[in-house]
Formats: C-alpha cells, sequence, structure tokens
C-alpha cells in the first residue's frame, strides 16, 4: 500500500546467547584530476570525511531475553568548496554601467571552504522476549540526527551562488525517534500473527539562527544589491521554518496455512498523523517605513551600515510568505490474499480497501477562496468552508508463476497501486491567501485523490547450467491521476494554481539479468531498457510554463527520468580471509529542454520540454579486505572502498544551450555587459554540482569478535 513502484522491507536480527561485536574506523577523501572543477581539494586532507560504527549483540537472560544494539557517526564533507570573499554584513552595488562608479566589500579571509557538510548519528537497539517457543516480542528504537548546511534549496548540498559568500547559508536540521513494538505469535502449525505498533517522532528546521530575532541577522539590501556579478556577495538566507510529525501506526497480519494448497494472508493497517508545520521568512520590522534603506559609511569598519534594521517573523494573516498550520490526517488499510500452491503453479490473488481521511475543509468558492474579496450582497462569490470528503480504493492484485521443468518459470503479474500525493499538495498555504500577480500562488487542495498505477509484468527465468540463470522481464505500467495543477481565475482576475489529479504517465520495457556464480567467483549483470512518458514533468510542470508565458504541452513528452539504458555489473572474489569486488554503471543520458539563444531564428518555432538528452555516465566502485589478524572467532580486518575508480567526469546538469555541463555560448555582449570585479561571465558556467562526485578513496579498520 501507498506505493506506486516498489517497497522495500527491512527486518532487523534478534541477539543470540553469545556475544558478538563489530568496531570500525574509517576515514576518506577526493584523490581526482579534475582540480579545475574541484578546487581546493588537497591530498593530505586523509581525514575529511569520517566515519565511525559500532556493533554488539548478545544475551540478557539465555535463551529468554537478547539485545541487539547499533551506533554511526558520519562526518562527511563533500568535494565542492567556496572561497569566503564576502561576509555576510558586506555590501556591495554593480548596478551602475561605469566600472568606477562600481562599489563592493570584500571582507572575507579568502579561505577555502567546504561547503557540503553533512553530520549524521544514528542509533538502532533492539530486545527481544521470547518467553515461549510460541511468542516472540520484540522491542525497537531507532534514532536519527542529521545536520549540514543547506544548498539555498531546501535541502542539504552545494550552492553554487553562494560560492563567493559560504557564510550567508542557513544550516538544516533533521531528527528522528522511532519505536516499535512488536509480536509474533503462533497459535497452531498452521496459524500464526504478528502485531506491530510504532509512534514515530520527526522534526526539521532550517534557519540561519535558531532565535529568529537574533542580532546576526541583516538588512534585506546587502544580498539585493549586486546587480550583476550572478554570485552573492553578501546577506544571508532569510528562511526561517520548523516542522513537526508525530505519527502513531497499529498494524495486524495474520497467515493460515489451510492446506497444502492454499495459504491465506489477511491484515489491517492503521496510521494517524499529526502534522505542524511552521515555515515563514525572517523580515525587517521597518520594512513599510520610509526610512527603511537609510545607510551611512562607517569609517571604522569601512563598511556600509544601514540605520533601520530589526529582525522579525513574518505572521500576517494575509502574507504568502508563511505557512503555518496543524493537521491531523488519517489513514486504513485492510487486504486479503490467497497463495494457491500446486505442483507445476503457484497463483496469488489478493485485494486492498484503502481510506483516506485528510480532515481539512476547502473553500466552496475557488474564485475567492480566502475571502480575501468582499461582496456583501452576493452571498454566492464567498467561500464557506466544506469538510473534505475521504477517499477509498479497491486494489486488486493476482500473480501467478508456472514451472516449466526444472529448469524454468514463467510467471506474469498485474495490480492496481494507490499512493497519496506528498501532503504538501493538501495543505499547502493553509489560509488561501492568493497573490497579487498571476502566477504566484500555488494553493492545497484536500480533495485531491491518490495516485494510481495500473501494472503488468511478464517474466521468464531460465537455470541455463548449475552455475548460471537468465531472466528477462516485460513490464507495462499505466500512471492514472498523477498530481499536477489546474489554473483558477479569482473574481478580481488573478490567476493562480490548484494542486489537481490531472496529470498522466506510463512506463514501458524490457529487464534483463545474469547470474553466474562458481565457487568464490561470482559475476551479475542487469540491464534494462525503459521508456517513460508523460503530459507533465513535475506537479507544477503547467504552472510554471503558464507563469513563463509558454504555450501548455498538449503531447506526451519524455520524462526526467526517461534513461533509455541502464546497465550495471559486478565481479566479486570471495575467500577466506580476503575478497575484492568491482561494480560498474552505465546510464544513457536523461531529458533536458535544449532552448536555442534568444537571437536564434530557432527561438521562434514552438520546441516541447525535454527535446534533447544529456550525456551519458559511466562509473566503476571498488571494494577490499582481508583480514590483518585472526584468532578464534575475532579479527582484525583492512578495508578499501574506492567510489568513482576511473575518476570519470560525468556530466548530471548541462547547460540548455549546449547540452554539456563545461559549454556555454557566451556573446561579446554577454561580456561587455557583465558587470564584477572579481570574477568573468565565464565562470557563471564552472559549476561543480553538474558533475557527479570525483574519485573517493575510503580506508577502514574494523574488529570484530
Amino acid at each position: 500500500g501507498d506505493a506506486m513502484s516498489g517497497v522495500v522491507n527491512a527486518v532487523t536480527k534478534d541477539g543470540g546467547n553469545e556475544f558478538h561485536g563489530t568496531a570500525s574506523l574509517n576515514a576518506s577523501n577526493y584523490y581526482t584530476s579534475h582540480t579545475d572543477v574541484f578546487f581546493g581539494l588537497k591530498n593530505s586532507d586523509l581525514l575529511r570525511s569520517k566515519d565511525v560504527s559500532v556493533f554488539l549483540e548478545g544475551p540478557i537472560v539465555k535463551d529468554l531475553l537478547t539485545f541487539v544494539v547499533n551506533g554511526r557517526f558520519q562526518d562527511n564533507v563533500g568535494p565542492r568548496n567556496g572561497i569566503r570573499r564576502f561576509e555576510p554584513d558586506n555590501f556591495s552595488d554593480f548596478s551602475s554601467q561605469n566600472s568606477y562608479q562600481w562599489y563592493s566589500e570584500h571582507t572575507g579571509d579568502n579561505a577555502i571552504v567546504p561547503m557540503e557538510t553533512n553530520k549524521n548519528t544514528t542509533v538502532f537497539g533492539k530486545i527481544t522476549f521470547k518467553p515461549f517457543q510460541s511468542l516472540r516480542t520484540s522491542l525497537n528504537y531507532s534514532l536519527n540526527r542529521n545536520e549540514g548546511k543547506s544548498s539555498g534549496n531546501g535541502y542539504i548540498g552545494y550552492s553554487f551562488f553562494n560560492k563567493f559568500n559560504p557564510d550567508g547559508l542557513s544550516t538544516l536540521h533533521y531528527k528522528s525517534d522511532l519505536i516499535t513494538l512488536t509480536i509474533n505469535h503462533t497459535l497452531s502449525p498452521s496459524l500464526f500473527y504478528e502485531f506491530k505498533s510504532s509512534y514515530l517522532y520527526s522534526y526539521n528546521s532550517d534557519w540561519m539562527f535558531e532565535n529568529p530575532l537574533d542580532p546576526g541577522y541583516v538588512h534585506d539590501l546587502y544580498d539585493g544589491g549586486s546587480n550583476g556579478p550572478g554570485f552573492s556577495t553578501g546577506g544571508m538566507s532569510r528562511n526561517w521554518n520548523e516542522n513537526w510529525e508525530k505519527d502513531i501506526s497499529e498494524k495486524l497480519d495474520l497467515t493460515w496455512q489451510i492446506n497444502k494448497n492454499h495459504v491465506i494472508k489477511a491484515g489491517a493497517d492503521y496510521k494517524k498523523m499529526i502534522i505542524n508545520r511552521f515555515d515563514t521568512i525572517i523580515r525587517n520590522e521597518y520594512y513599510t517605513t520610509p526610512n527603511v534603506n537609510d545607510m551611512v559609511y562607517d569609517t571604522v569598519t569601512h563598511k556600509m551600515v544601514f540605520l533601520n534594521y530589526k529582525p522579525q517573523l513574518v505572521l500576517d494573516a494575509n502574507s504568502t510568505f508563511k505557512d503555518i498550520y496543524q493537521v491531523e490526517p488519517s489513514q486504513l488499510a485492510l487486504y486479503v490474499q490467497d497463495k494457491m500452491e500446486f505442483d507445476e503453479m503457484v497463483i496469488n490473488f489478493g485485494i486492498r480497501y484503502d481510506y483516506f481521511n485528510p480532515n481539512m475543509t476547502y473553500p466552496s468558492q475557488l474564485r475567492n477562496p480566502g475571502n480575501q474579496l468582499s461582496f456583501p450582497n452576493n452571498p454566492e462569490k464567498m467561500s464557506v468552508f466544506l469538510p473534505a470528503e475521504s477517499s477509498t480504493q479497491i486494489s486488486p492484485r493476482f500473480g501467478i508463476s508456472y514451472k516449466l521443468g526444472d529448469i524454468a518459470l514463467l510467471r506474469f503479474s498485474y495490480g492496481h497501486f494507490f499512493q497519496m500525493p506528498p501532503l504538501y499538495a493538501l495543505y499547502s498555504n493553509f489560509d488561501h491567501v492568493i497573490g497579487t500577480s498571476d502566477y504566484k500562488t500555488l494553493l492545497g487542495n484536500p480533495r485531491v485523490k491518490p495516485q494510481k498505477t495500473i501494472q503488468y509484468e511478464t517474466g521468464l527465468w531460465m537455470q541455463v547450467s548449475p552455475d548460471m540463470s537468465l531472466e528477462v522481464a516485460v513490464f507495462y505500467r499505466d500512471i492514472y491521476q498523477l498530481l499536477g495543477t489546474e489554473f483558477v481565475q479569482t473574481f478580481n482576475s488573478i490567476e493562480y494554481g490548484l494542486y489537481s489529479n490531472k496529470d498522466y504517465g506510463n512506463a514501458r520495457g524490457v529487464e534483463l539479468k545474469y547470474d553466474f556464480v562458481s565457487g568464490p567467483f561470482s559475476a551479475r549483470v542487469n540491464y534494462t531498457l525503459q521508456y517513460t512518458r508523460g503530459d507533465a514533468d513535475s506537479p507544477q510542470f503547467a504552472f510554471n510554463r503558464a507563469g513563463s508565458k509558454l504555450d501548455p504541452v498538449n503531447v506526451l513528452i519524455p520524462m526526467s527520468c526517461d534513461q533509455r539504458h541502464t546497465l550495471n555489473a559486478s565481479l566479486s572474489y570471495n575467500s577466506e580471509g580476503y575478497n575484492i569486488s568491482l561494480i560498474g554503471r552505465f546510464d544513457s543520458g536523461t531529458p533536458f529542454t535544449w532552448a536555442p539563444l534568444s537571437d536564434s531564428p530557432l527561438a521562434l518555432v514552438h520546441l516541447n520540454p525535454n527535446n534533447s538528452t544529456k550525456p551519458s555516465q559511466f562509473s566503476v566502485d571498488a571494494t577490499a579486505s582481508i583480514d590483518l589478524l585472526k584468532f578464534g572467532s575475532s579479527a582484525l580486518r583492512l578495508k578499501v572502498l574506492i567510489y568513482n575508480l576511473l575518476d570519470a567526469l560525468n556530466e548530471v546538469g548541462v547547460n540548455n544551450t549546449t547540452g554539456r555541463a563545461d559549454q556555454a555560448v557566451v556573446r561579446e555582449t554577454d561580456v561587455e555587459s557583465y558587470r564584477s570585479n572579481f570574477t568573468t561571465v565565464y565562470d557563471l558556467y564552472k559549476d561543480p554540482s553538474q558533475y557527479s562526485n570525483p574519485r573517493s578513496i575510503k580506508l577502514g579498520v574494523e574488529f570484530s569478535f
């Protein structure tokens, strides 16, 4: 349930009657010849990233109570750096066409600053209680803490815009705590059930300073006066948000072997969510005063100082810069499945029922959703808020596999799969505030329905020899009710977007798998040929095109995930005391929208989005380990992991006029109009985030007993 393609189910191990443990220390660095792209890396920086983990399992009371505990700390620093030329309280002005009138403060120390920092701590603990052979109970606790510098787009990563002002980026914090109680009870040799109850608390935030009134915040014009370089020359992020979510889940699954031909599985799953969102920005308290931008030159610090600035949170009822709400949706699922096993054939047939309650109201008059417009004599033009109806879905699933002698297996499956859209599509812009200009506002819609996939797949597995097998599968998916946007015009003629289930997509392809295992040696190859089409490339696709005054798309286009060829191959040799493996990947390019220059005759031709393809990508990873010391059940092991062994410079992003990451059409007018005294126009096209990571070597020592 709640999935449109695949789900991974991870089952954690129980502790045993003997104590076993592992401790490992790892460090890594980047070693690349592409220093023009990944500048500032040092071969001597052996501890650029650190990874420490500890694992322990054993008995508390033998045969009755056991434990497992695992902890890991990672301090990861990516390969992309910045240069601290500017500080957040530096002011620059390149607005004049006369370069002699440019003004720029740059009090930074010009140090090389890592801009992809990410610290992650995870702790997992499990206690298993087995009072009887037929009853097993476990209590799990999982903790996750993550902190890193923002990319400027709401996630941890690299910001090319802040290359010369790295201290102007906010910090993102993520944390979660998950507690799970599981009871597995065998009622008879042919009947058992599993009950699982869990509580998940998750939290994330994005801010420069935890205190929104911190005096470290600076005036908006520190980052608004560059007018030319294309890089930040001061200022800082003014996002300030905190989001909490509590999920309470109860799940019951029953398995009954009725006879040798039928196994019945049935279950129920209930989930209650409590979601709190507090998303706003920092604004100058004096923003409405006539002297808000008054400044003076400080002869001591040699800086421009704004006289009227005090930070405050935007909490206005009619502001489009905030989104603050608490909602409590819930969902319920029921399923039953019959697995029918015969001598030559296995059939699975099941049906699933899903129910989702958004527990939210919606405005009755979408042309005046927040009642910002007043019509005292015409109540039909005013909104009343009605409860959004719950959604229900029935999902049939069917699968059959047929044995062809002893060396082949033919299978076919058909199923309906449903997934609720991301909850922001239901609740965003909670106060229904519509901006004052067209295509600037997107409104959440609690009436959106689950997205639906109808999937067909058939496959043939063959054992070519005792060591070798081959599998081929053909699949097709229709994806209906995809999240998109429709347009609404208010009574005062403002166009805005409303999330809705208006989009469609499909995918079809062939997958080939080859496995060879002979003693300590193994080789595996899989290849996928796939075509993915849709009438939109993202939920905001149509909305963004309308805002850019582009024509709507009335044909199915390649979606951004339309990767035609995917090839993975692995070779490994595992022996007593050592092992080595190689993993190679080849991915053909994904679509992008090629756009001709505005003065080209081709600019007059209507071109559909995603009309061209990025370059392909190739990489090889290698891993190896060897036991340095071994005594009894204990071992001291050396590990080496090399990512991107061949140091391939794969282009993951491209310039939309050339289709390459390192090439751009720079005209003479571009050079002449560029305004900067510390960069050239060519520096705008040297973005290291357009490439995948260079070669990384990770060394580790592991002790196990």
